[in-house]
This record gives C-alpha cells, sequence and structure tokens, in this order.
C-alpha cells in the first residue's frame, strides 16, 4: 500500500514539472512574439517615414537618385516581407540605405538646415533608436526561450509539446560594413 502511494506521489511531481515548464515555455514564446510585434509597430513607423524623408530630399538633390532609389527599394522590401526572418534581413538593408542617405546630408547644406528635412531625420534617428533598444530586448527573450528549449531537463517537454525555436535578430554582413557615399 505504501508503494501505491510513493508511486503516486512520484507520477504526481512528474505532472506538476511537466505543467509548470509547458507554461514557462509557452509564457517564453509570447514574451518572444509580443517582443516581435513591439519591433514591428517601431519597424511600421520607420516605414511610414521614409517618404516623407525621401521627397524631401529629393527637392535638394537632384542627381542623387541611385542613394534614394536604394532607400525606397529597401523599404519596399521591409514592407513587403513575407516572414520574421525576411524583415530581419530587409530591416538590415533599410538601415544601411538610410546611413548613405543621412551621409550625403554633408554634402547639401542648404538639406542641412531645410527643418522638414532635420525634423523627419529627429524622428527617423529616435526610431532607429528604439529600434536598437527593441532588437536588443526580443534577443534576450529569444535567448531565454531558446535556453529553455535547449537544456534538460525542460528540453524533453519542449519536444513533446512540439515548440519551435526563435530566430535573433542578427544584423547582416551588408548592414556591418559602413556606408560608402561619393561625391
Amino acid at each position: 500500500m505504501n508503494y501505491w502511494i510513493i508511486i503516486l506521489g512520484i507520477v504526481l511531481l512528474l505532472f506538476m514539472y511537466i505543467g509548470a515548464t509547458y507554461n514557462k515555455l509557452v509564457s517564453l514564446r509570447n514574451r518572444v512574439k509580443d517582443q516581435w510585434a513591439q519591433i514591428d509597430v517601431l519597424l511600421k513607423r520607420r516605414n511610414d517615414l521614409i517618404p516623407n524623408l525621401v521627397e524631401t530630399v529629393k527637392g535638394y538633390t537632384k542627381h542623387e537618385g541611385e542613394t534614394l532609389e536604394a532607400v525606397v527599394n529597401a523599404r519596399n522590401k521591409a514592407v513587403s516581407a513575407p516572414t520574421k526572418e525576411a524583415e530581419i534581413e530587409a530591416s538590415g538593408e533599410l538601415t544601411q540605405a538610410l546611413g548613405r542617405l543621412f551621409a550625403l546630408t554633408e554634402a547639401y547644406p542648404d538639406l542641412k538646415a531645410n527643418t522638414n528635412f532635420m525634423d523627419l531625420q529627429s524622428n527617423l534617428k529616435e526610431t532607429e533608436d528604439k529600434i536598437s533598444y527593441a532588437r536588443q530586448f526580443y534577443n534576450d527573450v529569444v535567448l531565454k526561450y531558446r535556453n529553455k528549449l535547449e537544456m534538460f531537463p525542460s528540453n524533453i517537454v519542449a519536444k513533446m509539446f512540439a515548440f519551435k525555436e526563435e530566430a535573433f535578430f542578427e544584423a547582416s554582413e551588408k548592414e556591418k560594413e559602413v556606408p560608402k557615399v561619393q561625391f
């Protein structure tokens, strides 16, 4: 009779552990999704600001079409990215194109003095900073989630319930390069 109580106690503890681990994994997965949604909001804000910035710059830089076209193409690619991974890659390309665009302002003193441009640039810089912080926080949450997925014994529960890995928000090789601007 005592053996049955011990066995029942062990089984009950096992189910409690599985339940607690499952709930923790769900919580972490939902935090990852929430943090991605926060990044998505900031990326949308950036994508909304870019057309206004490009139009302002067009008025001052008639012969810088290639740089402006690169910004517009990168923005369009970011807006239409079908997956999170594609959006991460497109965001890196857009960041690099914006770097080249902002480097152009050195060649156009009138543009640097334009209030609309300065406001747009300030808003975009603020948004870029927020995106940077949100990426960092997202990656921290993804790390916690991945650790829980991979570490023993929670990895057993993760496999039982088919939890999937999430991608880190990593800078692409293009994004790591210094923007090249030629006048």
